[in-house]
């Protein structure tokens, strides 16, 4: 049996052998699955909750491969995975009978998307309910569709359809997605702080706007010098100053480095972006 447990429900220091390890732990009969749920329901037993945990740990490992195009490590995306399952057992009820893989998936996908959303960009890009669908289908739909980057009048039209959402909608989301963030910091080699390029006048593209991006910016580094050192030493390695071509530093990367453990790596970048989404007035 394995040594994972679920005080350490996170990658550990190989995130091959995490996954080989999550692997090896048997799968659960209907019947085990069945008995522990209600263990649990009935009897409060945590060493019941453990072992539907565990069983189901190879589900957040799948799931994660979804998201791996984000740009985000896998190891924390399998992380705040891990926390929807435990959210998903937590609320399992055997008597509907479901099998807590279909239950889980839900809970799963929900904390990953939150987790993508609140970090992929400092200024979120998916805030309401077609925004969110628009953000994690998008991408994946103009591939299958053979569609360009640039979409045309009728590739929107077919897209705002079959994922029942407005034509304005899509080709607001298309921009989004077609542009990251500049780094706060990034400037020339005459220093002076670099703007996002627009190809054309488009009315959603406020970054385009040399003024409104510096005051962006200086928002955004203002909001930043608000936070504790640790706080914005995380932001920074994580998000905000990582160079182009480099891969921003991983919550067990900080871990080791700050002498404390992944999860509360992850607990203060939370609190973090939640202190900017207050200084920034980001709903």
């Amino acid at each position: 049996m394995t040594n994972i447990t679920t005080a350490n429900l996170c990658p550990n220091r190989d995130l091959n052998a995490y996954i080989a390890a999550v692997y090896q732990i048997p799968m659960l009969s209907k019947e085990e699955e069945t008995q522990l749920a209600e263990d649990l329901v009935n009897k409060g037993e945590l060493e019941s909750a453990q072992k539907l945990v565990l069983a189901h740990l190879r589900v957040v490992v799948s799931v994660s491969r979804q998201y791996l195009s984000y740009g985000l490590s896998q190891a924390d995306i399998i992380q705040e995975g891990n926390v929807g399952l435990m959210k998903a057992v937590k609320r399992f009820d055997p008597s509907n009978g479901a099998r807590l893989f279909s239950f889980a998936i839900h809970w799963i996908k929900a904390e990953i998307h939150d987790f993508i959303l609140r970090n992929w960009k400092i200024v979120k890009v998916a805030t309401t309910k077609a925004q969110r669908k628009l953000f994690f289908n998008l991408r994946s739909l103009k591939k299958k569709l053979g569609c360009s980057d640039s979409l045309t009048k009728g590739e929107v039209a077919e897209i705002a359809g079959k994922l029942d959402v407005r034509d304005c909608d899509v080709e607001e989301m298309n921009m989004r997605l077609s542009h990251s963030d500049s780094s706060i910091d990034y400037q020339d080699e005459n220093g002076y702080s670099q703007c996002l390029k627009a190809n054309e006048g488009d009315p959603y593209e406020v970054v385009s706007n040399d003024e409104e991006q510096i005051r962006r910016k200086k928002a955004v580094s203002d909001a930043v010098n608000c936070l504790d050192d640790r706080s914005k030493h995380i932001l920074e390695t994580r998000w905000l100053n990582v160079e182009e071509g480099t891969k921003p530093k991983t919550l067990k990367e900080l871990a080791s480095e700050l002498g404390v453990s992944a999860e509360r790596v992850r607990q203060i970048e939370t609190s973090a972006f939640k202190i900017l989404k207050d200084e920034l007035k980001i709903s």
